[in-house]
This record gives structure tokens, sequence and C-alpha cells, in this order.
């Protein structure tokens, strides 16, 4: 009996073993079910409040995309350097224009920096540069696109104009089957330009002149006259600007846009570049995409406008001396400078017509009768410019005796085309 009974007990275990064996994972998790692991516990400090940083700045980091731009991607938070070629094979053999992307790791606007269209315009080409090496990508908010040295052909050969003598500013936005300034006007203006939500063009004075640093705007443009609004208390002249400038196109297409003199042309100017660079720190504080913090300071300025300007020029050949410098305030009938002819030893004197501030002058030289001598601007306030620039533009038969902006033999190897 007590075989029988061992012999019992074995059967029941097998019989056991062989029902867990079959039985479903449900059956089991009901009849045996398993306590879920215990969490690690945790070592060193805790982390953080999420409440160290806003929930919205959080998300929007998050959202913060690849900034593209001629057929390559800038990371947030970095600083790129790109390579541009005029289309259809123009640049070949040049050494291409570079192009120095800073996507910023916060979201904001989208500002272009451009020098360099007239090859022999250094002043504008080193405050790009500058301030496209400075800014910290990690504390940007938006993009800044800076295209230091447009025009590498006349860069390279320090000369102002592209290989065929065409102005490169006087042919915008360009066409695809124009000349080469015309296609080279267009490739970039479609490549880059369309890209920036306000844009900067950087120039000097053409020609052995020299201008006072200054922001030339179309003032009857309400976003190009709150455009000009940023740049600390650098000047401000309104000029409506010649047909074909960088500018023009680009506001024709929406893009608030600004001309930036600053200087004479062939020279590196630091008296000039450094505070062109500090309006650009000022603009882009004024954008919110520079720290407040870190560029907040001092007393608001005002900015000084100016509607209207004027070339006074010579009556006479000869050595030009100057008497004034940039930025002098002159009075009716002040002498700015005179004329020596160097053979009879003749003086002529040049005076101001009226009263205003020197913007430009001419570089002592050998000039002929009739040379652009010295540029003198009319200080307004700016409603009264915006008045005034509204009323000259409806009356379009109104005489205009010197767009500030169009400089004598600007025209200087261009040829008439439809395009």
């Amino acid at each position: 009996m007590r075989a029988l009974r061992g012999e019992g007990r074995r059967v029941s275990r097998l019989a056991l073993m062989i029902g867990l064996a079959f039985a479903s994972p449900a059956a089991l998790a009901q009849d045996f079910p398993v306590d879920p692991p215990r969490a690690p516990t945790p070592v060193g400090p805790p982390p953080p409040p999420l409440l160290a940083a806003p929930a919205t700045e959080a998300a929007t980091a998050e959202l913060i995309t690849p900034f593209q731009l001629l057929d390559r991607f800038v990371l947030p938070g970095t600083r790129q350097r790109l390579q541009w070629r005029p289309p259809d094979g123009l640049g070949r053999g040049e050494v291409p224009s570079p192009i120095t992307v800073v996507h910023g790791a916060r979201p904001g606007p989208v500002l272009c920096l451009i020098a360099g269209i007239h090859g022999d315009e250094l002043n504008g080409i080193e405050v790009a540069r500058r301030i496209g090496q400075e800014v910290d990508p990690t504390r940007l908010e938006g993009t800044l696109i800076v295209a230091p040295i447009v025009n590498v052909f006349g860069f390279t050969r320090n000369n102002r104009f592209l290989p065929d003598r065409r102005d490169l500013n006087r042919h915008f936005p360009g066409s695809r089957t124009g000349s080469i300034a015309s296609r080279m006007a267009y490739g970039f203006f479609n490549d880059v330009v369309r890209r920036c939500d306000a844009l900067v063009d950087f120039h000097t004075g053409s020609f052995q002149r020299t201008n006072l640093p200054q922001i030339r705007a179309d003032l009857t443009h309400p976003d190009v006259l709150e455009f000009t609004r940023g740049f600390g208390n650098t000047l401000v002249l309104h000029s409506p600007g010649a047909r074909g400038m960088l500018r023009l196109a680009a506001v024709a297409t929406g893009i608030p846009a600004v001309t930036f003199e600053v200087g004479a042309p062939q020279f590196l100017e630091e008296q000039h570049i450094a505070p062109a660079a500090d309006a650009i720190r000022a603009l882009m504080h004024r954008m919110a995409m520079l720290d407040s913090e870190a560029h907040a300071g001092g007393e608001p300025v005002t900015t000084p406008i100016y509607q209207d300007s004027s070339w006074v020029r010579t009556n006479a050949a000869g050595f030009l001396f100057a008497e004034v410098e940039l930025g002098d305030q002159v009075k009716l009938g002040q002498r700015l400078g005179h004329v020596i002819d160097p053979v009879s030893n003749r003086r002529t004197e040049i005076v101001a017509p009226f009263p205003g501030q020197v913007l430009g002058k001419a570089l002592n030289q050998q000039v002929l009768p009739g040379y652009a001598a010295f540029h003198i601007g009319k200080l307004t306030s700016e409603q009264q410019a915006v008045l005034e620039a509204a009323a000259a533009r409806a009356d379009a038969s109104e005489a205009v005796d010197e767009d500030p902006e169009e400089r004598p033999d600007d025209e200087a190897g261009r040829e008439d085309e439809r395009e």
C-alpha cells in the first residue's frame, strides 16, 4: 500500500508539471502574478526643475531646423562657410565668392550683409567679414548671411567693374539671358538675396571720393523707414536710388534694404569701419537677434535724417584742395576748398551754396571743371523727410539735380539693353 501511495504522488507531480508546461500565458499570469520591476535608485543630485527654462522656449528650440542655402544645410547653433559661383560657368577659373551663414540656436529673422559688389570697395568687405566672424551662433536668434565679396572678378583686380566694364549694381535683379553683369546679378539675387528678410548693401565713395558713414534708403516705404531706425546714430539720407541697384530690386521683392556708405574705395579706414560695425551690432540688437542684456545700454539715440543733398562742383581745372572734413557743419557761403591751376597759379574758391553737413567729398586730386567735389546734406526731421520724399515721388515732373547715389561716371561701360 505504501508503494502504491508513493507511486500515486509521483504521478500527480508529473501531471502538474505537464499541465504547467502547456498552460497559456494568460492563465499563468492569472494564477502566478508577477510584481513589476523596481525603478533604479537615483545616483547623484536630483535633476533641475523643468521651470529652469520656459516651456515655450524649450518647445521652440526643438523646432529649429537646419537653414538651407546653395544646396547646403547649416545646423542650428553653427557657422558654416559656403561658396557661390556665377551661373553658366561665368566664374570658371575664378575664386568662388565666399558666403558665411551663421544659423542661430533660436528662431528669428534672416539678415543679409552684402559687400564687394564693387570690387575696390574694401571698407564694407571688412565690416561684413568682422560681423560674420564675431557673432556667436549659440546666442544668435535668427540667421545671418554674410556675402563679403560678391564681385570676385573686380576684387582680385582691385577694380570697381566686371570684366565687361559693366557696373554690377546697375543690373539687379538681372536676367537669365542678358549680359555678363545681368546674368551674374540674376544668379546672386535668386540664389542668395531671396532668402533674406532684411538686407544691408555696403558701398564706399567712387572715383577718389569718400563718404561719411551713412544709410541711404527710400523713406517712402514704411518698412524701409522702420528698418533705418535700427542703425544707432548713423545718419540717414533719403535716396530713391537708380535703376538696377540691389537695394531697389530687394525692396521691390518685399525685402527692406538699404545702402550703407563707408569711406573711400581702395582703402581700409578703421575710423569708418569701427562705427559702421557698431551700427550693424545696434541693428541686430534692435531686430532682437542679439542678447539684449549684452548689447543694451546707454541713452536712446536720435538718428539724423537728411531728405535732400547736392554735390557742389568745381568751376576750374587744376589741383583740388579741400578745406573741410567729413561731418563738418558748413554755413552759406563758407569756403569748402579751392582749385589751383599749376600753370598759371590761378586760385578758384569753392563755397557752400547752402548750409548743411559735409556728407562726402572728393580726395585731393587733379580735377576738371564740373567735377563733383563736396556732397552737402540738409538736415531735417524724420516726419518732414517722409512728407517731402512722398511729395517728390508724386510730382514726377520735379527736376532732380543729381541722385546722391548716382555717382559721376557710374554708367561707364554700360550699354543700353532690354532685359
